[in-house]
């Protein structure tokens, strides 16, 4: 964890370096229907594909706000990496993408109901994402770096919390601050929460959903949730969706930061949008909690457009 120096999650000033983010590459295909699924016959829907993954949408965003530079270390099958790599350069990221030997790009298939709440549901075959591996990772990939940020989904398979460990310890060595985004309430279930906990020891800044703070935890109130997770990562920024963002140190909650008004489209990478912002934010010398109010205004952006990522430059 971070002892509280210039270089923790809480210090004020601009950071130069790069910011590495290491996670999920997928290929999204998003389906936004109009009402209920209709069971056992045809529902008629826009459909999409577009790039995605948690780890690679937070990359984007934090390169759309301004963060330098930013890197991005995944996985993905030799049927698409030409197209993620192209996707990834004209959002200004810098790919370190690995082709898997055997396994295809993942996919999700995201079911988006054009209701009012544009709420979403994931179909996911994670594919070459969760097959990151130690053998991926190299110290030097941390040259230049000021920043680590780790995607949730990582700690989902047995090599990619294999991976989390040397990235980890890698980052403790160098006194670079390490962020993570717990990525799915559903595999968190699966993993078990301890486990996860464990997992996410030696980390600075936890980023978790309402819903994910509140399963770790097993308190029913998101500020309480925040607060008791704050006890064990010196920073946690638990995002609210609608209601905004909490940002909680030391066991309580220093800030609640209101969410900005949007016409919700997509719902989908709302979440890295404001993780990607956030972290941008913070390495141009923001405080946490100024840094959550623009996360906040690229969540707003981001759930009025259809997909994961922001706009490209240019």
């Amino acid at each position: 964890m971070s002892d509280g120096s210039a270089s923790g999650p809480g210090a004020s000033g601009v950071r130069e370096g790069a910011l590495l983010v290491v996670g999920d590459v997928v290929t999204d295909v998003i389906a936004r229907h109009q009402g209920p699924l209709a069971s056992g016959t045809d529902t008629g829907a826009a459909i999409r594909t577009m790039p995605g993954g948690a780890g690679a949408n937070v990359a984007c965003w934090a390169a759309y706000r301004g963060s330098a530079e930013v890197r991005l270390l995944g996985r993905v099958g030799a049927d698409a990496v030409e197209w993620h790599e192209r996707e990834l350069i004209a959002s200004g990221v810098r790919p370190c993408l690995v082709v898997d030997p055997r396994a295809s790009t993942g996919t999700v298939i995201c079911l988006v109901d054009t209701g009012a709440a544009a709420e979403r549901t994931f179909l996911t075959d994670s594919g070459a994402s969760l097959r990151l591996e130690p053998g991926d990772w190299s110290d030097a990939l941390l040259d230049g770096v000021i920043w680590l940020h780790l995607s949730g989904y990582l700690l989902f398979s047995e090599s990619g919390r294999a991976l989390v460990a040397e990235a980890l310890a890698s980052a403790r060595a160098r006194g670079v601050p390490v962020s993570l985004d717990p990525a799915s309430a559903g595999f968190l279930v699966e993993l078990g929460v301890d486990r996860f906990l464990a997992l996410a020891e030696g980390v600075d800044v936890l980023l978790p959903s309402r819903d994910e703070a509140c399963l770790l935890t097993g308190l029913p109130d998101a500020a309480d949730a925040a607060a008791k997770l704050s006890r064990q990562v010196p920073l946690v920024v638990a995002k609210q969706g609608a209601d905004g963002a909490l940002v909680a140190r030391s066991g309580a909650v220093s800030a609640h930061v209101p969410a900005v008004p949007a016409t919700p489209t997509d719902t989908t990478g709302a979440g890295d949008a404001f993780t990607g912002a956030f972290l941008a934010s913070l390495l141009t010398g923001m405080e946490p909690e100024e840094a959550a109010r623009a996360g906040c205004r690229a969540g707003a952006l981001a759930v009025e457009r259809v997909g994961g990522r922001p706009p490209q430059r240019g």
